[in-house]
């Protein structure tokens, strides 16, 4: 991946000369076939269905999976918040209670003065909506419930509060804004001509725009994939466009026409560019083998953008270099790149001072990047920047404790059953709210008990004989005689339901309202725990998510679900399981992905420089800059995302190897002619305008992206993967000339010469 190397006909192929004089041809018809694909990307935007929730990309086969599969399919979830007002006597909060309840979507407000709710003069409300959590209006409902506060200091925590995705793309944006300044002033330090800089823009726009307008493709995709693709697509892939412009530089040097220039420089830059790419496809492609769907879904999604960004760099840029060069040409200016050789003669010299630290810190590095510990549970990542819905949770949870969801899902129609085990669920420690479809009561009665027709006659003032049938309805349904006598109210009411609305049953005016009263919230609480083959039982849990209380109370609970269902009848799922399957799937993934990419990168190498020396030489500076990467993660106590590691070991691998590439190819391509030290001054000289440029804006971006994005997710991938470019800039830049200098004898002992045909000249 050389940027800088000298020109010379002989060593373009014949067949890629061919293909690039082609594409310079069709230059205006190019031109149209991009412009219509920037057209139909753009009004496809927004066609790509967004997550936020990265449960969704579990295996298919853990428990977690399975039991929101069923609950997509036959439950609705209604969004609810807590909300903490503190400094309240019981008297306030109480009555802040019932005027909750009046606001505009609420539905019901959990709150009595036991210590779950009001501790220390502060009040703790569940507030719930009658909005689903896919509503525009949760936003503006949520907002509603804040502004009754008032001047009272009110913290509102939830994991439904609308509009995430929009508020992660807004908080994006600025990171982009921050990024295109940098990038700017990168490509102004190491550009030849003024000029180069609008041509960056529009290649780096076009090929943005091809990546997002075809992620619906991909079906559906995650928050975290949507909102770092195309910064991260730019840091990976501007070296594409540079490599190209640099090479159309030396060609208009060396004396060619624009065209014969633009032609000689894209016949060099498919093969360079091809090959370099390789690597960082390698490693995005064992992202795509992780049990833990996210990395399929990032992994497809930026190789994706690699793709957009070469075929933009390779018949795009071209067109548009050839378009515009004679401003190019008017616009260049000197080189504000300093010569290294300086460096890099220090760096020959005797004593390894680079590489003797190297081999002190690496010890270390393994073994503290070993040790750091990764979270499974979105409540137990170390916060880079605070967001505020994270702000008051903490409050919350200082106050409270850790709290979260636990979902038991049933075979439904057994409400005996069901009620034992909400009774066994309600004793447990550390379980509380407990509610289910056999644990509802209303107007004293609860929804699961046998009632006669005459009771539910009077209950909704229907016609006693007209209720009789609709007994003789159901129990012929059930094929069983005695339901005709007495049956669960709430079958009977769901058929009377729809009778009354297929008009079966004659009502009043007065009995209509008086049904359609009762039917509502009826209704909200059978869509959200009763569904067509199972019920719903949903619990609050008082422990965190990842201990090992958590843990032991999770097999209480499973245990006692299996002993009234059975043990393949019932599927729990909540912040508890999500964990424990999160972590399963981790301990399998972390080994494949980091396994995988070293092989795919190290055969890829093998192939280039066709020495095993020198491929495990620059794996392993590469590979060392990721140990000593998380090893800053354990020595400064952060905890992050269990997919950090996967997702940042992957990138940085893939991505970072090519600034050691940079160096083994110049190194390789002088000392050929050179004596080993001296070649290594002009090697580091050659790829230090390379390396700094890719490897300061994917730091930039990184950083950023850590520095700027709240998501704790998002925040950390930006964090690692620009600390790591970082890491492998530094070493790549002072140990890795030193290792090249002291494998050189080996280097060259271990290179497979090619063989040459009978009759043929040399290469």
């Amino acid at each position: 991946m050389n940027t800088d190397g000298k020109t010379g006909a002989k060593s373009i192929s014949a067949p890629v000369k061919k293909v690039a004089s082609l594409i310079v041809r069709l230059r205006f018809v190019i031109f149209l076939l991009f412009a219509a694909a920037c057209v139909f990307c753009a009004l496809s935007l927004g066609r790509a269905k967004v997550y936020d929730d990265i449960i969704r990309f579990l295996p298919e086969t853990t428990e977690t999976r399975r039991g929101i599969s069923v609950m997509e399919k036959e439950f609705s979830t209604y969004a609810s918040v807590e909300m903490m007002l503190t400094d309240v006597t019981s008297e306030e909060a109480s009555a802040f209670a019932a005027e909750i309840k009046e606001a505009p979507h609420v539905t019901d407000v959990g709150f009595d003065l036991t210590d779950s709710h009001y501790r220390d003069g502060a009040a703790l409300y569940s507030v719930s909506f009658d909005l689903k959590e896919d509503d525009d209006r949760l936003g503006e409902a949520r907002e509603g419930v804040r502004k009754l506060a008032g001047d009272k200091e009110c913290y509102l925590h939830g994991d439904v509060l609308g509009g995430y995705s929009d508020f992660l793309a807004r908080e994006m944006l600025v990171v982009f804004a921050f990024c295109a300044v940098v990038i700017l002033a990168v490509l102004l330090f190491t550009s030849r001509s003024f000029f180069e800089l609008p041509i960056y823009a529009v290649v780096f726009a076009v090929a943005a725009l091809l990546n997002k307008g075809t992620n619906f493709l991909l079906g559906e995709i995650s928050s975290i994939t949507d909102s770092v693709v195309i910064i991260l697509q730019l840091a990976l892939a501007i070296d594409y466009a540079i490599i190209f412009a640099h090479s159309f530089q030396n060609e208009l040097g060396a004396g060619q026409t624009p065209r014969d220039a633009t032609v000689s420089a894209l016949a060099r830059s498919i093969v360079e560019i091809a090959s370099s790419s390789l690597t960082t496809v390698s490693g995005l492609a064992a992202l795509t083998l992780m049990q833990f769907r996210l990395g399929y879904d990032l992994g497809t999604a930026l190789a994706k953008s690699i793709v957009c960004s070469m075929l933009t760099v390779f018949l795009l840029m071209p067109c548009l270099m050839l378009t515009f060069s004679k401003l190019i040409v008017r616009t260049t200016h000197r080189s504000l790149v300093p010569n290294m050789e300086r460096w890099g003669r220090f760096l020959s010299r005797r004593v390894p001072v680079f590489l003797i630290l190297f081999a002190v810190v690496l010890p270390f590095a393994v073994i503290f990047s070993g040790k750091t510990e990764y979270a499974f549970s979105d409540a137990s990542i170390t916060e880079i920047i605070e967001s505020e819905s994270r702000r008051d949770m903490h409050k919350i949870e200082e106050v409270f404790g850790e709290r979260s969801a636990v979902a038991v899902i049933v075979p439904g129609g057994d409400y005996e059953k069901e009620k034992r085990l909400i009774e066994r669920l309600s004793s447990m420690d550390h379980v509380k709210n407990v509610i289910g479809i056999a644990g509802i009561e209303y107007e004293g009665i609860n929804l699961t008990d046998k009632v006669t027709p005459e009771e539910i006659s009077g209950f909704f003032g229907a016609d006693p004989g007209e209720v009789s049938k609709l007994f003789a309805v159901y129990a012929k349904g059930k094929n069983d005689p005695s339901a005709a006598e007495e049956a669960p109210l709430i079958d009977l009411a769901l058929l009377l339901f729809d009778a009354a609305d297929a008009g079966l049953v004659p009502l009043t005016d007065e009995q209509t309202e008086m049904m359609e009263s009762v039917r509502a919230p009826l209704m909200r609480g059978v869509e959200q725990l009763k569904g067509e083959e199972h019920d719903r039982i949903v619990m609050t849990v008082t422990l965190p998510a990842e201990s090992r209380e958590a843990l032991d109370l999770l097999r209480q609970i499973r245990s006692a679900a299996d002993g009234e269902y059975g043990e393949d009848d019932v599927l729990v799922t909540g912040a508890i399981t999500s964990a424990r399957d999160l972590s399963e799937s981790y301990k399998g993934d972390a080994v494949l992905v980091s396994v995988l990419t070293i092989v795919f990168v190290f055969i890829i190498l093998l192939f280039t420089f066709r020495s095993p020396v020198a491929a495990a030489v620059l794996v392993f500076v590469i590979q060392g800059s990721i140990w000593i990467n998380f090893s800053i993660s354990y020595l400064a106590g952060i905890r992050s995302a269990f997919v950090t590691v996967m997702i940042t070991s992957a990138i940085q691998m893939g991505a970072t190897i090519d600034y050691a590439i940079v160096i083994m190819s110049r190194y390789k391509h002088h000392r050929a002619s050179m004596e080993k030290k001296e070649a290594m001054a002009k090697a580091v000289n050659d790829s230090f305008s390379t390396v700094v440029t890719s490897g300061t804006i994917m730091t930039a971006a990184g950083f950023l992206i850590g520095y700027k994005v709240s998501d704790v997710y998002v925040g950390h991938i930006g964090l690692t993967v620009g600390r790591g470019a970082l890491i492998s800039v530094i070493l790549v830049l002072t140990v890795l000339p030193q290792l090249i200098l002291l494998a050189d004898r080996l280097i060259g002992l271990t290179t497979f010469r090619r063989r040459k045909k009978e009759g043929s000249g040399t290469r």
